[in-house]
């Protein structure tokens, strides 16, 4: 098990910041998120990478530590509801493993 960390910032700070333990055991972690109930994932098309409602932005020292997106991650990162940002990934395309760990990622303000 690895702990992953999910923040909704708000202009004061978190809103809500949770840390939820999940398996490393290679699966997404739009799948994570959804299976604890995490608020500011919509996954709606459970993990096919052909939407964007899964979409996060990943913190450092994390975003360093991932592979780089895929073609099609990057061309669904441009129709994201809320803004790209350089640290903007699909939460669908992320595998947990052990090396993710602390892992922490900030949901945007909206999915659609």
């Amino acid at each position: 098990m690895i702990t992953v960390r999910f923040v909704t910032p708000g202009p004061q700070g978190p809103v809500q910041d949770r840390e939820v333990e999940v398996p490393a055991d290679g699966r997404s972690l739009m799948k994570a998120a959804v299976d604890a109930g995490i608020d500011g994932i919509a996954a709606d098309c459970g993990g096919s990478l052909t939407c964007a409602t899964c979409h996060v932005f990943v913190t450092e020292p994390w975003l360093a530590r991932l592979p780089p997106p895929s073609a099609d991650e990057d061309t669904l990162l441009d129709y994201t509801a809320d803004e790209r940002r350089a640290n903007s990934r699909l939460s669908c395309q992320i595998r947990l493993t052990p090396e993710l760990n602390g892992l922490t990622v900030e949901l945007p303000a909206r999915q659609y």
